[in-house]
């Protein structure tokens, strides 16, 4: 079954960066699809942010195919949709989506293809149930205890009054998500093109994070929970303000690590196909571990999550306006792990500002 892809070419050279392995010289060109394994494609779609893409996968499956992922809803990414539909994907039906978490990137038009092709579609139930609660903030004012959360982060009054105005944008980045889907989790089993697919989750960048492992072809489809040059974000957010997402993360690092063989190729949201799983986990592992260690060090005297001396340890990146809010996220990670491994202590003062000091 022929299928059009990215000209035949001799094989490049593998690079070699840092350690990993990247067998493909530069990413397929917009619309169209670069075969990786056997029946197993990669389309890149653009994305109006600082990380300017997202990859998806497209996967033969009988008569038609499988895809994982698909960029979150717009007018050109619709269009984009259009032309695979028409040209590479040979006009075949989708018949199953599979989403790897909730965030709008990667489920932004689920709803739209599914509805499209009557096709399964298909999730871990935690993103699934999160993903309709996020949309359902669309048209509400923000509520009290979401502005709580961010004044006790140490926001200012005009701080709040952003965060107020663009309450609800989860929303508007997606279609309405099925309101039916097959249940994905730890340890089931796929059929997708005559071969076994199956289910690793972690946790930490998002709720139930769906990877999926492909022995036959080895291939690890590894959506945000591997990347290899960037590190997910792990943010605290107001609906769950107690949690530790960051030892979740890291707990998920270290069990992939031991499934993930050296010789997998990894198929990641971001960036480039690599291989060298278990020495990229380990380096996620350690940069985080050397972060808690840097930001413990300038605890000793009552900081807010929000303060210069918290993001100057976090991020080599600047902080501006644009990934505000996402350096408070990450930043309050970090310090709810060192409360829960009772290294640090909380303190809120009459404003309702918590402040953070070790132990």
């Amino acid at each position: 079954m022929s299928t059009p892809i990215q000209e035949a070419a001799a094989p490049p050279p593998m690079r070699l960066v840092n350690g990993l392995r990247y067998p493909f010289a530069k990413p397929p060109p917009e619309g169209r699809l670069q075969e990786v394994a056997h029946g197993v494609f990669w389309a890149q779609l653009p994305l109006p942010f600082v990380l300017n893409h997202i990859n998806v996968w497209l996967i033969e499956d009988g008569d038609g195919w499988t895809l994982v992922d698909t960029g979150l809803d717009s007018k050109p990414l619709r269009a984009l949709w259009e032309t695979l539909l028409r040209g590479p994907l040979q006009g075949r039906p989708v018949t199953r989506i599979l989403v790897t978490h909730m965030h709008p990137d990667h489920v932004g038009l689920a709803g739209w293809l599914t509805r499209r092709f009557a096709a399964e579609f298909c999730m871990s139930r935690t993103d699934y149930l999160m993903c309709r609660v996020l949309a359902a903030d669309t048209g509400r004012s923000a509520p009290p205890e979401a502005i709580r959360f961010y004044r006790a982060a140490g926001f200012t009054d005009s701080m709040l009054q952003r965060y107020v105005e663009r309450f609800g944008f989860f929303g508007k980045m997606i279609d309405r998500l099925p309101d039916a889907y097959t249940r994905l989790k730890q340890g089931d089993e796929l059929q997708i093109g005559g071969r076994v697919w199956r289910v690793e989750v972690g946790s930490g960048h998002a709720p139930e994070h769906v990877c999926l492992a492909c022995p036959e072809l080895d291939l690890f489809l590894a959506g945000d929970q591997i990347l290899p040059r960037i590190s997910s974000n792990v943010s605290l957010f107001p609906t769950e303000p107690r949690a530790n997402p960051l030892q979740d993360w890291l707990d998920s690092c270290a069990r992939l690590r031991g499934i993930v063989s050296a010789d997998a190729l990894v198929l990641p949201s971001h960036n480039e196909p690599f291989y060298g799983a278990p020495q990229r986990l380990t380096a996620l592992i350690d940069n985080h571990e050397i972060a808690l260690e840097r930001l413990l060090g300038v605890l000793d005297t009552p900081r807010r999550a929000i303060e210069p001396e918290i993001f100057g340890v976090l991020f080599k990146r600047r902080v501006t306006s644009d990934n505000f809010f996402m350096a408070t996220g990450e930043s309050l990670a970090h310090l709810n792990c060192l409360v829960h491994r009772g290294l640090v202590a909380q303190d809120v003062d009459a404003r309702g500002v918590c402040y953070y000091q070790a132990v």
